[in-house]
């Protein structure tokens, strides 16, 4: 069965994300390499990489399209409205005395059937 996909990567797309992936590459590689440096200025270098890497993907409509998604999700958790300190609390003890219930019912039809048994196989 073939699949055709919505989307039609151009060349240029595809050049720019193996150039992305190559700069990302490069920049672990000397990150290692370069271990008798100074850890900061490792660390420095590969975020400047990996910078340079995420706004060459940006140039491409994938990444576009990936950026946007970011967008639009924050966009949207912005419209949760989060419960309150006191319902948060009140929801957590809840959970917690019911969790403490079950277990000791599950405790007590254990030691039951523990019991059934051991009287039946004395």
């Amino acid at each position: 069965m073939s699949y055709k996909s919505d989307t039609q990567h151009s060349k240029a797309d595809t050049a720019k994300l193996v150039a992305a992936a190559a700069l990302l590459a490069i920049a672990i590689a000397a990150f290692y390499y370069f271990s008798q440096l100074l850890t900061l200025v490792r660390v420095i270098g590969l975020l400047v990489a990996a910078g340079s890497a995420a706004a060459i993907v940006a140039t491409t409509d994938p990444g576009r399209q990936l950026f946007g998604f970011f967008q639009d999700s924050r966009t949207e958790l912005r419209k949760v409205v989060w419960p309150s300190r006191n319902e948060t609390l009140q929801v957590s003890l809840t959970v917690i005395v019911l969790v403490l219930l079950v277990g000791v019912f599950l405790w007590l039809v254990d030691m039951f059937l523990f019991w059934v048994v051991r009287s039946l196989t004395s």
